[in-house]
């Protein structure tokens, strides 16, 4: 047997990790900017992040959800204080699909609908509703598309009051939309969905899978507009690399037993990895972090020559170069062993990296991007 053949590979098996960096099994370092689709929140192979798992690993890893754990309601707790919705509830599961597809069952169940509004160049995971939602057909087969979806675009808020009626069980909106290339809804737009949703006791859904947990500079994307989600999805930055994932749920929805399960989700070494990421964000102040560092990468991007147009907040930043992007990522991997990301426009590269990089690394990509974007202005 071998595995199926469904990702493109780099030539490159990292071994060894730590903090913003990554070696090969040749020994070459490797500066990482993506974080692995956003997961390494608090840099690779932190000692605090490393013993907490190592501890919770020698007493219990796990056990199903039919008994007690208390570093399920500990996790909840913080989490529920340091994101600022410590009146809501958390479902704990293990993927950000898995988070955004029981965020649709919950609100199914909540009005007895269907219909889901979603937007172009979205992205929700690969799951069946979760897929469905996801405005790539590439992606979709048959046994997804029996779902009711309807895409809008970004920031029409005529057309989203003419689709969003008493039909419509849930929309769902990213904070910030990663494999869609970094683009961002007006604050004034999801102040809009919320008004329109609870016009027509829909349920607004915000995905914050990618652009959550203090990437932005901000817990949650969606807090610079100011409003209030009925459903918050969490995944990615939330382990650091253990798969764990999330619904927070509002005091609106009455919870029953059955309502909702998972084997894995909420296990103790996840448990263990969520707490040991809050614990390293709020003593290390990494929200501030990436928002400071992330305002001083952005302008310093905008002066390179070559560059575009700079997207984002945060370090959650999306840039689009006059040469072609993929093989300025490639140059970039190749000649200065820096890992990147792409996204489904194909002009631009996401830039992901963990929320404690430092000036060091900083300085090292916009060295390596000036001379890359040179060489490229050159050549053309």
């Amino acid at each position: 047997m071998k595995p199926f053949d469904v990702y493109p590979l780099f030539d490159i098996e990292p071994v060894k990790a730590a903090g913003s960096w990554l070696w090969d099994k040749s020994g070459n370092k490797y500066l990482d900017f993506y974080g692995g689709h956003a997961v390494i929140s608090v840099g690779h192979a932190h000692p605090h992040y490393t013993a907490r798992l190592k501890s919770q690993l020698e007493k219990i890893s796990f056990y199903s959800n039919a008994v007690q754990n208390s570093l399920q309601e500990e996790l909840a707790e913080k989490l529920g204080r340091f994101s600022g919705y410590p009146d809501y509830s958390l479902f704990l599961c293990n993927s950000g699909a898995e988070a955004n597809e029981n965020a649709l069952k919950l609100a199914s169940f909540r009005n007895g609908r269907k219909k889901i509004i979603a937007f172009g160049n979205s992205f929700h995971g690969r799951t069946s509703a979760a897929v469905a939602a996801t405005h790539d057909p590439s992606i979709t087969t048959s046994i997804n598309r029996q779902h009711e979806v309807k895409f809008l675009p970004f920031d029409d808020e005529a057309l989203a009051a003419m689709n969003i009626g008493s039909d419509v069980c849930a929309v769902i909106i990213e904070g910030i939309q990663g494999v869609g290339g970094i683009r961002e809804p007006a604050a004034t737009f999801l102040k809009k969905l919320r008004e329109l949703c609870d016009r027509h006791q829909a349920v607004l859904i915000l995905d914050e899978v990618q652009s959550g947990y203090g990437r932005t500079g901000k817990f949650f994307a969606h807090q610079f507009a100011e409003i209030g989600p009925d459903l918050i999805t969490v995944a990615k930055g939330m382990g650091n690399g253990f798969p764990i994932g999330g619904v927070l749920i509002s005091p609106a929805f009455e919870a029953k037993h059955g309502l909702l399960g998972t084997t894995f989700g909420g296990n103790h070494l996840a448990c263990a990895a969520g707490l040991a990421v809050l614990e390293i964000m709020e003593k290390e102040k990494l929200v501030e972090h990436a928002q400071q560092t992330g305002e001083t990468l952005m302008e310093k991007i905008r002066s390179i020559d070559g560059i575009k147009e700079v997207r984002g907040k945060g370090l959650m930043i999306g840039l689009e170069t006059e040469a072609p992007a993929a093989l300025v990522r490639k140059t970039l991997l190749e000649k200065y062993r820096i890992f990147t990301g792409s996204s489904g426009d194909k002009k631009t590269i996401r830039l992901l990296p963990p929320l404690n990089t430092g000036k060091t690394e900083v300085d090292y990509f916009l060295s390596a991007l000036s001379a890359v974007t040179a060489s490229q202005l050159i050549q053309k």
